[in-house]
């Protein structure tokens, strides 16, 4: 599910688990101060409360957003005479779901520990959550909201094993690959794979698709907390509806812009040290909406002579 892109040496943490915490009086709405920080499992938690000084101001809507023309998602209050409604929209270039878990409700049609769901097509704008009947002004909805990119349905059909994300003949180790999850332990990083690229070392597009998220501003890499979103990464729609994620790329080195089209094979990047990194590498993950979170799925990589090869960890890998 969405939120910045971050990652722990090779671990990217749910990216699009975004989680929007709102406590909500029903009166009319007010701009508000937005923090956020991590919780225990690693996604970003959205409130209105600062909580200590790991707590980082995210502006002035209920929105996540990486850049402003990327993965964005917006999920807003709307106050229409005896109505209330939660209304989506879908600013991503891919299909969405999202999902709203009410907290607390003093409203006899929307209950407590109930949950919403609706899949949105790219600029789609929906109301998700609505409750009719006399408003006194004094009842009070807290509810949380996450996403998943990518259409539920989707089926992972790759037309051929992938292609090792560096150069064509280059060689080079698997630092942590399935089973072994030393930092991968969430379900979009269970099956993803590290590879051991020194920093500036060209990254090839694994499969052909879309890209649909980008960030290379960052420059700064470290195992602290505070890191968990500042890994420049790039995320590519395949036609199937999974996501490739290439995470801790080198700082202003991304060739793809959003919206772009990429051919297998293609030149997008470097390999850096950005983010919650311990030392440069490659973090690569195919991701499959499983309809409440994103979750990584097994991958094969393009062997000699057109075979199937399944990485394993401390196991060198060759580009073919």
């Amino acid at each position: 599910m969405r939120s910045a892109a971050h990652a722990g040496r090779g671990a990217l943490a749910p990216l699009a688990l975004a989680i929007a915490l709102c406590a909500l009086a029903h009166t009319t709405a007010r701009a508000q101060t937005v923090y956020r920080q991590r919780d225990a499992n690693g996604q970003w938690v959205f409130t209105d409360r600062a909580a200590g000084p790991a707590t980082v101001p995210a502006g002035d809507s209920m929105s996540l957003s990486r850049e402003p023309e990327g993965l964005r998602v917006s999920l807003e209050r709307a106050d229409n005479g005896d109505s209330l409604q939660l209304v989506g929209t879908n600013h991503c270039l891919c299909v969405i779901t999202l999902r709203v878990l009410i907290a607390q409700s003093d409203f006899a049609d929307i209950a407590s520990g109930a949950s919403y769901q609706a899949t949105l097509e790219p600029g789609e704008r929906r109301t998700v959550v609505e409750t009719r009947g006399a408003q006194d002004g004094k009842r009070q909805l807290r509810y949380s909201w996450t996403v998943a990119l990518g259409a539920p349905d989707a089926v992972h059909q790759p037309p051929r094993p992938y292609r090792a994300p560096f150069a064509l003949g280059a060689t080079f180790t698997v630092s942590q690959a399935y089973p072994v999850r030393i930092t991968h332990v969430t379900p979009d990083s269970e099956y993803a794979v590290d590879l051991a690229l020194p920093d500036g070392t060209p990254v090839y597009a694994a499969r052909a698709g879309s890209v649909i998220n980008v960030r290379h501003d960052s420059f700064r890499g470290a195992a602290l907390p505070q890191m968990l979103d500042q890994a420049n990464v790039i995320e590519i729609l395949h036609d199937d509806g999974t996501i490739a994620v290439y995470a801790h790329l080198q700082w202003d080195t991304i060739r793809v812009h959003i919206g772009q089209q990429v051919r297998l094979g293609e030149y997008i990047a470097n390999s850096g040290n950005t983010g919650f990194t311990t030392g440069p590498h490659l973090h690569f993950a195919v991701w499959r909406n499983a309809g409440t979170a994103d979750v990584s799925i097994p991958i094969q990589f393009a062997g000699s002579g057109g075979s199937a090869v399944t990485p394993e960890t401390n196991v060198p890998l060759t580009a073919y």
